[in-house]
């Protein structure tokens, strides 16, 4: 197998549903080892999410792939001990409670600090660490639209829009795993931090995730006070770039903003007057008449099926493409030759699972397994690693603590 950039760094996974997973996912994906600590009943809930097939969720396999999972009750003293164990062995800790939650339960970055100077202690949460909303639960949905981002996706006088997806626990999974790489990075040159070691605390925000988002939106309102609107499926500022319905019912999306994309679109699209019109010789003049432009594209879009729309663009050079379903994307050649699907073994069967990116072209990463049954690891990590006995490990089970 070949080499992984992660391969040797040791990751303990705490919390639970999706942004601190996902970065544990991330992680694994390059080679870290993760061992992911879940509540002994139930486990993770994303194991009962969505679709689920005799008893476990189709997304678990996914996310919770080239995972160990350990069953631990964290509420009781011996189950924290034995985390704490855990901790002390790992170069990073990752986990998405409630700020103060790990305090309480003695397990804080202070609390373990003479132990674990080396450690990367990786949180998320709705708000951060600190500030006077830190303490509020934070679920994506709600952070969304406290970040801005909400706000400018919908369209005008209607309630803002969420996307199907809960896409600030994955944004900042992102951030998580980027920050884990950073402080990595700085552990590996050597520089130790005035404490005398080389960990830190990398503190994510789901809100700061969705935030960093917004591009123009900051400077824009501060210096030249203008607070930007939803916009439906345009872009403010930029024209034409727009989603237009075809005659068979489906939608393509043009990206003809640029000066001279726009010229070869205007003339795809039998509209060669356009083309040469001095009002529309840069964005500035076309954002003044959006809607003329808009008017002539989508009637030209109207008169014929997608795949003949996309065909003349492709002709006129116009960046463009189709909005896809999950059944279009996995049908696709081009999703096929970047190996975007990747098969894993389950219980139930073979299933297709998403690969993860960036590629690498050294030092790639991979799905070794998918996700596992809950404690399936609870034998090699507590017994073999921590050296806990049969009878220990039959008494803790015993007393529900794994």
């Amino acid at each position: 197998m070949a080499q992984r950039p992660l391969d040797g760094i040791k990751v303990l996974e705490l919390g639970q549903l999706l942004a601190g997973p996902f970065t544990g996912t991330q992680l694994g994906y390059f080679g870290a080892e993760v061992i992911k600590v879940e509540a002994p009943q139930k486990g993770d809930p994303i194991r009962g999410w969505r679709v689920v097939q005799n008893g476990t969720s189709l997304w678990w396999y996914s996310i919770g792939r080239n995972k160990k999972s350990v069953t631990l009750d964290l509420s009781t003293e011996k189950g924290r001990e034995l985390v704490y164990e855990l901790i002390k062995q790992s170069d990073v800790l990752i986990e998405n409670f409630r700020p103060g939650k790990m305090e309480s339960w003695g397990l804080g970055p202070e609390d373990i600090k003479a132990d674990c100077p080396d450690l990367i202690y990786t949180r998320i949460s709705g708000y951060g660490q600190t500030g006077p909303y830190a303490k509020q639960p934070g679920f994506a949905s709600v952070t969304e639209g406290f970040s801005g981002f909400r706000y400018l996706n919908g369209f005008p006088g209607e309630a803002p829009v969420r996307s199907n997806l809960s896409l600030g626990d994955t944004l900042a999974g992102q951030q998580a795993f980027i920050g884990i790489l950073l402080a990595l990075l700085q552990k590996n040159k050597g520089g130790g931090q005035s404490n005398g070691g080389a960990g830190q605390v990398v503190d994510v925000a789901l809100y700061e995730a969705m935030f960093n988002t917004l591009e123009a939106v900051v400077p824009e309102y501060d210096g030249a006070g203008v607070i930007r609107q939803p916009s439906g499926t345009t872009v403010t500022g930029i024209v034409p770039t727009n989603t237009y319905r075809c005659s068979d019912g489906k939608f393509v999306i043009i990206g003809g903003n640029g000066d001279s994309i726009f010229k070869r679109l205007m003339k795809a699209a039998g509209a060669s007057h356009m083309a040469e019109d001095e009002r529309f010789r840069d964005n500035a003049g076309r954002v003044e008449n959006e809607a003329e432009i808009d008017a002539v594209l989508s009637e030209w879009c109207s008169a014929s099926s997608l795949e003949e729309i996309l065909e003349m663009l492709k002709q006129a050079n116009v960046p463009s493409g189709p909005i896809y379903n999950i059944e279009d994307m996995m049908n696709d050649p081009h999703y096929q030759a970047r190996g975007m699907f990747e098969t894993v073994d389950t219980p139930d069967g073979e299933l297709k699972i998403p690969a993860i990116t960036p590629k690498l072209s050294d030092t790639p990463g991979r799905t070794d397994y998918a996700g596992p049954a809950l404690g399936q690891h609870n034998d090699e990590i507590l017994g073999k690693r921590l050296g806990l006995s049969e009878d220990e490990m039959s008494q803790l089970r015993g007393c529900g603590i794994i």
